[in-house]
């Protein structure tokens, strides 16, 4: 009876790489040079009207808490999870996974919205950005 052979997939991998080092002409791939001559003499303000039109993701967190996962694991309709933040402390904003302000929830119609209450200077929601 005939033994199989199986080959081994690592093996494989190492000698095509070593077919592809030994028998190929690799060479280094030509970038054009990035010219930032377009944006000489143009202010910061200017540089971020660019930006302007460019779509962020927002979330408001009303507060936070730390469960293990057996309690986790026993939540069910109607269970409440205390946050850690009281009812009156202003919830944060956050653009892309920054923090850009404070507001307090409020009822518009049937839905949520959040009033600004403290805004975070511009220079470092900017650098956050």
């Amino acid at each position: 009876m005939e033994e199989s052979k199986q080959n081994n997939p690592i093996e494989e991998v190492s000698a095509n790489r070593r077919e592809l080092s030994s028998n190929s002409n690799i060479n280094q791939a030509a970038l054009p040079e990035y010219d930032s001559s377009s944006f000489k003499g143009v202010d910061s303000m200017e540089k971020l009207n660019f930006l302007k039109d460019l779509q962020l993701n927002i979330f408001i967190e009303l507060g936070r808490t730390q469960m293990q996962i057996k309690e986790i694991l026993e939540l069910e309709r109607g269970y409440v999870i205390e946050l850690d933040k009281l009812a009156s402390e202003p919830v944060d904003i956050y653009v892309n996974n920054k923090k850009i302000a404070e507001g307090e929830v409020v009822v518009i119609d049937k839905h949520f919205g959040i009033r600004i209450v403290n805004l975070i200077d511009v220079a470092s929601r900017l650098k956050g950005l």
